[in-house]
């Protein structure tokens, strides 16, 4: 990364500029363990060194290590974007984002770490908009430690309600998350916005539920697409990111997902819930461009829909 120190931040210390282009704890942290990872003006610096205008910063981040506990483990991967800084893919439901104990070998991470051994490339898992195992669509994975702190800054802002609003020029715009569900009914009103707080079932439970008490401040905007077969296609937009907030404000509002053993016990009119993760919009957390993505609505909620 190359930076021209302009007057108004001369005589600052360089971490502190730094921390203008939203380099974190854990970066500066990094940079000052990295001997030469700092250059001004061509020299090696430190992090307590003051700029002038007109100083050339350079900054280098070696990756320390790889995320060698993840196996690779070779399976298909949906890549809708990838550069040098951030990754977006496409995952299918049935894939957990994370290994555990129950799926070692199954998750994305390890079809990411099969991918970057492919390419001889170190490979540090850092993913973004976590999704849930049967929750299909769009995730991020930042491929280095900055875009990893600026990415997750974006992510933990307060998103953004609308496509027009997250187009506004800010220091750090939040990233914008669009999901397509299928709930069952017909969800009356045909657009709101649910606002109830979210917590545990019971300390150690899986499961959560709306708690005025004890739960953490949860929002989702909702509007109905289309209406068919005593079924709703709805698009829902994340204004925070609990876990389980869609699932759990549609069965709070009445109309819970089909297919979704968790808050809809009973209902087999899919094998998983009917939760897609359809749009993302995201500012490149290094050139700072917009960027819009957008898949479709896969083939076994298709099918539960529309008969497909």
């Amino acid at each position: 990364m190359k930076y021209t120190v302009e007057r108004a931040h001369e005589g600052e210390k360089i971490s502190t500029f730094l921390k203008r282009f939203h380099y974190s704890a854990a970066c500066l942290a990094m940079l000052k363990r990295q001997e030469g990872s700092i250059k001004k003006n061509g020299q090696v610096a430190h992090l307590n060194y003051p700029v002038k205008e007109a100083d050339e910063l350079e900054i280098h981040f070696v990756e320390e290590s790889s995320s060698e506990q993840i196996l690779p483990v070779a399976m298909p991967l949906d890549i809708v974007y990838e550069d040098e800084d951030m990754l977006v893919v496409n995952k299918p439901s049935g894939m957990p984002v994370h290994p555990s104990r129950k799926n070692p070998d199954n998750s994305l991470a390890n079809a990411l770490a099969y991918y970057y051994q492919e390419k001889n490339e170190r490979f540090t898992f850092r993913c973004i908009n976590r999704l849930d195992r049967d929750t299909s669509g769009l995730t991020i994975i930042a491929k280095n430690p900055l875009s990893g702190a600026i990415l997750g800054q974006m992510a933990a802002a307060k998103t953004c309600t609308s496509k027009a609003s997250a187009t506004e020029t800010s220091a750090l715009p939040p990233i914008y998350r669009e999901y397509l569900a299928i709930a069952d009914g017909e969800v009356e009103p045909e657009q709101g916005t649910i606002e109830a707080p979210i917590a545990r079932q019971k300390e150690l439970d899986v499961e959560r539920i709306v708690d005025f008490e004890r739960g953490d401040y949860a929002k989702t905007h909702y509007r109905v697409l289309e209406k068919r077969n005593e079924k709703s296609l709805v698009s829902l937009v994340l204004e925070t990111g609990r876990t389980h907030q869609i699932r759990v404000h549609m069965k709070y509002l009445g109309y819970p997902l089909i297919g979704d053993y968790l808050y809809h016990p009973g209902n087999s009119d899919m094998t998983r819930q009917a939760l897609h993760a359809h749009k993302l919009i995201v500012t490149h957390p290094i050139t700072r461009e917009q960027m819009e993505f957008t898949v479709e609505m896969p083939q076994d909620m298709k099918k539960a829909f529309y008969g497909e």
